[in-house]
């Protein structure tokens, strides 16, 4: 009989706990608990409110207890960058910090003033965002920095919680942009512009390393089942990618939530003058590979929007009544900075268009329709520079997460980059957690054996694309991007 399985997946916005087994070559997954996941406001700085997340965890597990498994194994993924300081007493100093607040404003530029660009991605192979650890690092209150023991990830933080047992997983410790490729470790050169040593991080691990059992005092306070916990791909994205089931070497992935991340799975790191130019990163996955992608602003947009409107609409309403509005009535660069963490989402859309000389969407189904639209171009863009970088075509998109569930963006992406898109899974995180484990249990094989297992399971749709259907409009909003172009309706 098949073990008991917990995914623990914790996303920005939310968090689940899923429950799974293996049956006849097939998955059963279950959802035992959500919660909602935020920051607020502490000493000035955006926060996570981690012990809080915690708790949820444990309240989670209590409902698996009560369904009357006494006994499972469990992983833990979360978002990257974020890190909690653990001082000497192991205990942690602060909540963490969001990689959404304003203190990384100029610190990229700053550091990069004394490390070349280009030095730092040929050491780390990391695409530069401002809100990397490495930045977070470079502002980090000093005092604090030397009263710490330990910086951790926050899975690794968590599971550390659980299991008194410290490690720093290597998908999530490749997005600090301080790994580096050629020895495997943390560059210590980078780490001392930052005033931080190689000793302050726990020993690195790979995906798939067994942590240890949750500790006997959580028994005493919670209601819990015994718990193995194992160290997965610990980084939502590089799980979301082990979920995804794509058929040979070159497909590209999709991994559409809070954030679009957009690539493709490669054996050996990319780090050439087109991939450092483009901006793409190399973050380490499991089973040696690299997740070859690029950052692209993803359902925030929308999220937010939905919770300007005091979410009258869900997601599949806001979807329908954008399918009604003309879909390129703008354009909108969605990386842009002023939609990072606005107070008003809808505003900061209707000021950019005002900004650059463009309709104004007003009703929900056009501001929907601005976002999903151009989300569909970003991603045929960079599907076009993706090509151009690797020096072959893709020849499949598989989309996975939330965004696998909106098929107007799924058709509109297969039509604008010219690819057969396969969407689905949409619960592809807490499967490629799942799948970690059960690996390490050794009920499946190995990662092509997983793929396998989730084609059989889920029902994957699949979007053609239209021909001669917006023709012009990419090259058009490639040349916007550029600046070359300003479009006035």
């Amino acid at each position: 009989m098949s073990k008991t399985y917990v995914a623990v997946d914790i996303g920005a916005s939310s968090g689940r706990l899923m429950l799974s087994q293996i049956n006849d070559q097939k998955l059963n997954l279950k959802e035992i608990h959500r919660f909602n996941n935020g920051f607020e406001k502490e000493n000035g700085h955006d926060c996570w409110e981690i012990e809080q997340i915690i708790d949820e965890i444990f309240k989670g597990l209590e409902k698996v207890k009560a369904l009357g498994y006494d006994d499972i194994v469990l992983g833990i993924d979360t978002w990257a960058v974020d890190y909690v300081l653990v001082g000497m007493d192991g205990i942690k100093i602060q909540n963490p910090i969001s990689y959404r607040d304003s203190r990384t404003k100029n610190a990229l530029e700053e550091l990069t003033t004394d490390v070349p660009r280009s030095l730092i991605y040929k050491k780390t192979g990391i695409q530069f965002l401002d809100f990397n650890t490495l930045y977070q690092l470079y502002t980090e209150n000093k005092d604090e920095l030397k009263n710490t023991d330990k910086i951790m990830m926050i899975p690794d933080y968590i599971g550390y919680v659980l299991t008194g047992n410290a490690v720093t997983e290597v998908t999530n410790a490749s997005t600090t942009q301080m790994l580096n490729l050629r020895e495997g470790l943390f560059d210590k050169d980078l780490l001392k512009k930052v005033h931080v040593d190689q000793n302050q991080f726990p020993r690195l691990v790979e995906s798939g390393t067994v942590l240890g059992n949750i500790r006997h005092v959580w028994h005493t306070k919670y209601d819990i089942p015994e718990t193995e916990v194992i160290t997965v791909a610990t980084h939502d994205t590089a799980s979301a990618v082990l979920g995804t089931p794509g058929i040979g070497d070159r497909w590209a992935f999709l991994s559409s939530g809070t954030w679009s991340l957009l690539g493709t799975e490669l054996n050996v790191p990319e780090i050439g003058d087109l991939a450092f130019e483009s901006n793409y990163t190399n973050e380490w996955g499991a089973y040696g590979t690299y997740r070859f992608l690029k950052n692209i602003m993803g359902l925030w947009m929308i999220q937010n929007v939905k919770h300007n409107l005091n979410d009258k609409y869900s997601f599949a309403q806001l979807a329908e009544l954008a399918g009604h509005e003309k879909p390129f009535a703008q354009f909108i660069d969605v990386n842009d900075e002023s939609f990072i963490n606005p107070d008003n989402m809808i505003q900061a859309i209707q000021d950019y268009c005002t900004r650059t000389d463009q309709k104004v969407p007003q009703t929900p189904g056009e501001i929907s329709m601005a976002i999903y639209s151009k989300l569909a171009l970003y991603y045929a863009n960079e599907l076009e520079n993706l090509n151009n970088i690797l020096g072959y075509k893709l020849d499949a998109l598989n989309i996975v997460g939330g965004g696998s569930n909106v098929k107007l963006l799924n058709q509109l992406t297969s039509t604008l980059a010219d690819i057969p898109v396969f969407a689905g899974p949409s619960e592809a995180t807490a499967i490629g957690n799942l799948v970690v484990q059960m690996i390490t249990e050794d009920e499946i094989n190995n990662i092509a054996d997983a793929r396998e297992i989730i084609r059989n399971t889920y029902q994957i749709s699949e979007y053609k694309p239209e021909i001669n259907k917006y023709g012009g409009v990419l090259k058009d909003y490639q040349n916007f991007l550029k600046g070359k172009i300003k479009v006035n309706n």
